[in-house]
């Protein structure tokens, strides 16, 4: 921690150098949990998200954030085990009810040091009911339990939502479930993947077609972050002038574009209404999930499958 937070004033000039670098720091193991021991297993709980929807590999298998994290922890330890307990689809009570204890009970009896990321509560927030002050308490409940249990945890924020202006209307309460989900971090000595703090994940680019889950560019980079933060990778050097600034503020509006540039958008739009907007709204109605009648892609603890891509 003090050679992390030493180096802050020299990253690069001017006032918010040393904020950047201090804000990373504060973010890696090192400083969130006081245990950088290698990893012997993990298990990673979730929705679509940590499940990794639409990250697909060349060979067909679903990837994601999680598996890829997973791979980086095996190479350091090649008695690693892992386990995948993610849905699509499920809400944070179905997350805490299932998942959970099963992380618990596969992780009972693993050596070494033993990790479980937890995401959830997305699903819940895209509904007009999702409470951002409910859903954190039970986030709070689970994570003691995992805690109790001896067990490192990995918070996961939720990111800022300006790609898409639809679904930016939810940016307040996303903002404030992310400062519970600190302080939850906080309170439990837990490490802490801040993906708002993930500026380009704010471009549509970072986005598949469907706008509500990444891309797999998106995936690798969120796993290379979450390793630096448990302390697997080393950070990132802030130095040098070829970086590039972060962006705060919302994205250019459509009216400042060309026309054909305007109904272009708006094709796309159309597009992404059809195929992914309406049945979303039409499985809400009708009271169903896209999780429904799905199982856990990795739901015991194994070895790691290689990676098909190294793109």
């Amino acid at each position: 921690m003090r050679s992390q937070l030493a180096r802050a004033p020299t990253a690069r000039a001017g006032p918010g150098a040393a904020y950047d670098l201090l804000l990373r720091a504060w973010h890696h193991g090192s400083i969130m949990s006081g245990a950088n021991q290698r990893i012997s297993a993990y298990v990673a709980i979730g929705d679509s998200f940590t499940e990794g929807m639409n990250d697909v590999a060349p060979d067909g298998r679903v990837l994601g954030w999680a598996d890829r994290l997973a791979g980086t922890l095996a190479a350091r330890d090649p008695g690693f085990r892992y386990a995948n307990l993610a849905v699509r689809g499920k809400l944070l009570r179905q997350i805490v009810a299932d998942q959970v204890p099963a992380a618990i009970d596969l992780l009972a009896d693993a050596p070494g040091q033993r990790l479980v990321s937890i995401a959830g509560g997305g699903n819940d927030l895209l509904r007009p009911s999702g409470d951002p002050d409910s859903l954190a308490e039970i986030f709070d409940a689970a994570v003691a339990q995992l805690r109790r249990a001896g067990l490192r945890v990995l918070l996961i924020t939720g990111f800022d939502p300006l790609a898409f202006p639809l679904i930016a209307l939810l940016r307040g309460k996303v903002a404030t479930y992310n400062m519970h989900l600190r302080a939850i971090a906080d309170a439990h000595g837990c490490d802490l993947l801040d993906l708002w703090g993930m500026r380009s994940l704010t471009v549509p680019a970072a986005w598949s077609s469907d706008r509500l889950h990444l891309n797999s560019k998106s995936h690798q980079q969120i796993a290379v972050r979450a390793a630096e933060v448990l302390g697997s990778l080393p950070v990132a050097d802030l130095g040098g002038n070829g970086q590039a600034p972060l962006v705060w503020s919302p994205p250019v509006a459509a009216g400042n574009r060309g026309r054909g540039a305007w109904l272009a958008a708006r094709i796309e739009d159309y597009q992404w209404a059809a195929e992914s907007f309406i049945p979303w709204i039409g499985r809400r109605l009708r009271g169903t999930s896209s999780g429904d009648g799905r199982s856990a892609k990795h739901p015991e603890l194994s070895p790691v499958p290689q990676l098909a891509d190294d793109a």
